[in-house]
């Protein structure tokens, strides 16, 4: 029996703990779910602009893994935290994803794939010297810049 009531006290802690998650401490859990895909591209790409800028040394090594680290980022299945209500009108202090994501009509998706396709093109190069990984890197802004000015608030 006392396994039963520790299984049980387990179990309801992990009910609440994952309540309290979902329950707004923090903020929306979609939102903070794409925010912090965005740190990842940001933290990834931050490593390849300093090397295409010469900030940094180029490594191919370090150029590889970040650029993979993007692909792979960028093929990750994002539906569950680009919903509707998580929008800039919706959750003015947490969100900037403008209503024109949810329009019909939007480009949103057709940007993001595009994306995936770039980043998963600089990944192959990345690796093949700092010319070759610069070069590929302009699909992959453009794809961020396409996105953020359609669909992106201003920050306050």
């Amino acid at each position: 029996m006392p396994r039963l009531s520790i299984l049980l006290a387990v179990s309801c802690a992990a009910v609440v703990a994952g309540s309290a998650f979902a329950g707004g401490h923090g903020g929306n859990p979609a939102v903070k779910a794409r925010k912090a895909h965005m740190q990842l591209y940001a933290f990834n790409l931050g490593t390849l602009g300093a090397m295409a800028k010469g900030e940094i040394e180029y490594d191919a090594g370090a150029a590889s893994a970040a650029a993979n680290n993007l692909a792979a980022v960028a093929s990750l299945n994002q539906m569950a935290y680009w919903v509707p209500g998580t929008s800039s009108d919706d959750l003015p202090d947490e969100s900037r994803a403008l209503p024109a994501i949810w329009e019909e009509g939007s480009k949103a998706g057709e940007i993001g794939a595009s994306f995936a396709e770039a980043a998963a093109a600089l990944a192959a190069v990345a690796g093949d010297g700092k010319d070759a990984m610069a070069g590929a890197m302009g699909a992959v802004g453009k794809g961020c810049g396409d996105c953020h000015k359609a669909y992106r608030a201003p920050n306050n």
